[in-house]
């Protein structure tokens, strides 16, 4: 197998793990094993443990980040690109589930420089939200509500969306998004 190759099964394979049992209860041994071979082994395709969290944290948080940025750009009212962070969150989950796990729940344990870079890029993506969120109170799209309290309620849901999803077995992605613009941005009750 090519190391590029056994390094993302690597990867995938922690994620998994990570996930389950949480970083700080995931050995190098217990990735070794989970792949059918012995630890040393991994040690010719990655350096640490830590290295491996700082991958997949890393890799999910540029992907939101690259989304979030394109979304900024775009020239579209407040609510399609509330509408199309719902989309990024979703695509990003679908395609990421296990590694969401450790960006929410193992990012205190990266070291620097990669916790900086974490949370400067989570700080700057949270303030485009917010912002947004503003924007579609300015501009008359979103109730005068507390920004704070939409950007939470919004967010919170968002990111905890993959423990939802892994357990969900024959979502449609598309009809996911459909239902969950409709729910964050609409709500459930119905009008008179």
């Amino acid at each position: 197998m090519k190391t590029e190759n056994r390094k993302e099964e690597i990867i995938n394979i922690s994620s998994k793990l990570f996930k389950e049992k949480g970083y700080s209860a995931v050995s190098m041994r217990d990735i070794a094993q989970a792949m059918g071979i012995k630890a040393a082994s991994l040690y010719n395709h990655i350096t640490s443990k830590q290295e491996i969290l700082s991958i997949i944290i890393l890799d999910v948080a540029e992907k939101f980040t690259r989304g979030m940025d394109r979304i900024v750009e775009s020239e579209d009212n407040a609510i399609d690109k509330l509408e199309k962070i719902i989309e990024l969150h979703v695509n990003v989950t679908v395609n990421n589930a296990d590694a969401l796990g450790s960006l929410n729940n193992d990012w205190m344990h990266l070291v620097e420089p990669q916790l900086s870079y974490f949370l400067k890029l989570r700080s700057q993506y949270e303030e485009n939200f917010r912002q947004i969120v503003k924007l579609g109170v300015d501009e008359g799209h979103l109730e005068p509500l507390n920004v704070e309290v939409m950007l939470f309620s919004i967010l919170s849901t968002l990111r905890t969306l993959y423990l939802w999803y892994y357990k969900k077995e024959g979502v449609d992605t598309a009809e996911l998004v459909v239902q969950m613009k409709t729910v964050l941005l609409r709500g459930v009750v119905l009008k008179p």
